[in-house]
């Protein structure tokens, strides 16, 4: 049997939930699904147009500290941090975000990232722990000249699943070295 709280939690957003429990949550944030605000949604804050993608998950507290309370010497250590995301961020999906974590504004977070500690204005942070790899400049820029040239943003917003199939070359498999073939 499921309590009135767990029924209400399968049914509501993840963020309308924190909200509700006093995440601290800016204008125009997005928040794909399976997104975990921890036990403590309060210690979060989310600023102005943060977008976060599936599956990322926010720690706002050091559970290992259970492993030793039972001594009496350690019964009242606990580890509490909170989490800042600042304007125009994206955190990429299946990234886990550490207490005492405040992300810069303009930031990226690689997908699968760990982020153990603040990441500076306009960095993207990618692997684990997460470390700074380039700014967000250098990546738009990198992406910009990946870009297809025959890009059109009518079709794209006309149709955009059959403007991808139609426009998005499949990837090329790379051959090993050591392939004969």
């Amino acid at each position: 049997m499921f309590s009135l709280k767990q029924l209400i939690r399968r049914f509501k957003s993840p963020l309308s939930i924190a909200k509700k429990e006093g995440m601290n949550v800016g204008k125009n944030v997005t928040v794909m699904g399976g997104v975990t605000f921890g036990s403590e949604p309060y210690l979060i804050t989310l600023k102005d147009n943060v977008r976060i993608s599936g599956r990322v998950t926010f720690i706002t507290h050091d559970g290992g500290s259970f492993s030793f309370r039972h001594k009496d010497e350690f019964k009242d250590v606990n580890r509490f941090g909170k989490i800042v995301i600042d304007e125009y961020s994206f955190i990429g999906s299946n990234s886990i975000i550490m207490p005492n974590v405040h992300i810069g504004k303009n930031c990226v977070v690689a997908a699968g990232a760990i982020v153990t500690k603040s990441v500076p204005d306009g960095c993207v942070v990618s692997g684990i722990p997460a470390k700074v790899i380039c700014t967000t400049e250098e990546y738009a820029n990198k992406m910009k000249s990946k870009m297809p040239t025959n890009w059109n943003v009518d079709e794209y917003l006309t149709n955009k699943k059959a403007y991808l199939i139609k426009t998005i070359p499949s990837p090329e498999a790379k051959k090993h070295p050591s392939d004969k073939n």
